[in-house]
């Protein structure tokens, strides 16, 4: 190659090579690193687009309950260990049609274009609740689950979901005994 094309071709392979690591921090910042789930923002762009193309879309909200107390009964790696197998367990309820999300600490999010998928809620709720395996034992671990389909709003936003199925699962956690999900009420 003659030297006055390398010197033209330079900045070019640069920019190229600065846009290759922007997309790649774009893409790590849009996943959780402990989880592999979407955090905020990029759950946020999947389910706008699942809201705007499927009228009777789920969307999830997941805490888990008295988290804190895990953490401080058996350590944070516990915690983390509790954090990645709701992960793991919302996102394979999810498919790959649907989408999970870690909002931050221990809330979680979901949306599911099948309405459908609904009737699996309680097998979900389940699922979550099942003790995971840590350090030889067997920790518990309580999920509260609210849902809201958009079908049921009367304006369908994304907002308003969220909003409906944060109100269903606090309810669900102040019903004694019922950590499943629970729907939104009208």
């Amino acid at each position: 190659m003659d030297p006055q094309a390398l010197a033209l071709s330079l900045p070019l392979l640069g920019w190229a090579a600065h846009s290759s690591y922007l997309a790649h921090r774009l893409a790590t910042a849009r996943r959780d690193p402990l989880t592999g789930l979407h955090t905020r923002a990029g759950w946020t762009a999947a389910a706008e687009r699942i809201a705007r193309r499927h009228r009777d879309a789920v969307v999830l909200l997941l805490d888990l309950d008295d988290f804190k107390n895990l953490n401080d009964s058996y350590g944070h790696a516990a915690g983390d260990a509790a954090l990645t197998t709701t992960a793991t367990r919302l996102a394979a309820w999810c498919g790959r049609h649907g989408v999970a999300g870690r909002l931050g600490g221990d809330e979680f999010v979901a949306v599911t274009p099948d309405a459908d998928r609904t009737a699996e809620l309680d097998t979900l709720a389940r699922s979550l609740n099942e003790p995971f395996p840590y350090g030889g034992q067997s920790l518990p671990v309580s999920v509260s689950v609210g849902c809201c389909r958009l079908a049921e709003l009367a304006t369908r936003t994304l907002s308003d979901a969220l909003t409906a199925a944060d109100a269903a699962m606090y309810a669900a956690k102040g019903t004694p005994g019922r950590r499943g999900p629970r729907p939104a009420s009208r």
